[in-house]
This record gives C-alpha cells, sequence and structure tokens, in this order.
C-alpha cells in the first residue's frame, strides 16, 4: 500500500477545515497509508521586503524538507506547476507505483507559497489552478483529488 505525506505549511486554525480534511483521511485509509505533517509557516510583517520573504522561505524548507521521507517521490504544489486533470492524476500516480515508488511526499507551502529549491528538488510541480487559493483550501482540494485519483484507479464510482 502507498504511503503517502502530506506536509503543509501553517496549521489549519477553523474547524470546518479540519472536518473537510478528516472525511478524506477517511476515505483514503482503504487507498493508502496517508500521514499529514505540518510545519510552522513563519511569521512575517503586512508588508515584508523580499528578502525577508526569501529568508522565511529557506527556514520553511528546511523544515519541510527534514519530513520528507527517505526515497519519496516529491511532489510540490505551486501556482507555476503543470494543471493535469483528475483522469491525468490518478495514471500519474498509477505510473509512479507501477514503477516502484511506495513513498509519496506533497508539499504545500504557506501564504508565501514554496522556497524555489524545494520545487526544483520535487519530482513533479502540479498546480491545482491559475487561481489563488488559500492554503488551508488547498490541503481540502488535495486531499480531495488524491481520493478521487485513487478511487478512480480503483475502478470506484467516485468520479462521475
Amino acid at each position: 500500500m502507498l504511503a503517502v505525506r502530506l506536509i503543509c505549511v501553517g496549521k489549519l486554525g477553523e474547524k470546518f477545515w479540519k472536518t473537510a480534511c478528516e472525511e478524506y483521511v477517511k476515505r483514503l485509509s482503504a487507498y493508502c497509508r496517508l500521514e499529514i505533517v505540518e510545519v510552522s509557516e513563519q511569521r512575517l510583517s503586512d508588508c515584508p521586503a523580499e528578502g525577508q520573504v526569501r529568508q522565511a522561505l529557506a527556514r520553511e524548507a528546511a523544515a519541510v524538507r527534514a519530513k520528507i521521507p527517505a526515497g519519496a517521490a516529491v511532489i510540490a504544489l505551486c501556482v507555476e506547476g503543470k494543471q493535469i486533470s483528475s483522469e491525468a492524476l490518478a495514471e500519474t500516480l498509477g505510473a509512479l507505483t507501477v514503477s516502484g515508488v511506495s513513498r509519496l511526499a506533497l508539499l504545500i507551502g504557506g501564504s508565501f507559497g514554496l522556497d524555489e529549491t524545494l520545487k526544483k528538488e520535487a519530482r513533479l510541480r502540479l498546480s491545482l489552478s491559475s487561481m489563488t487559493f488559500p492554503h488551508h483550501l488547498a490541503r481540502v482540494m488535495v486531499l480531495e483529488q488524491l481520493y478521487r485519483a485513487m478511487n478512480l484507479q480503483a475502478g470506484g464510482k467516485y468520479h462521475k
């Protein structure tokens, strides 16, 4: 069974985000061993200088990197990533597992995204949309798409 670690910068604050995530975590338990790991988001002023943002992203990247399992295929979620369909995600995950990948790490950045070094180290960069979403909503969307993809691979009826 595929081991999936979703590494997120920042914590879920509102109960409705937690409830939505819990639902998909429960559904995904039939398809993979899922673990959600949160790392602290660096605090910045309302209008930080570019250098301050780079430093914060570098500190977050170090914390994220420390949580990536050895040998895991890394997928970074970022706005400049590739947009693919749910079916293509299912095919991508299937191809990874057929190629021998048993661990997957999905990365979701905080308010300022992910450090460029993490994106460069990723096997795949994915974008949920060219629109901007709060990273809390992105977490729910990633979990839903992961569930949809795995259900598709298993021949389930969730994807219509």
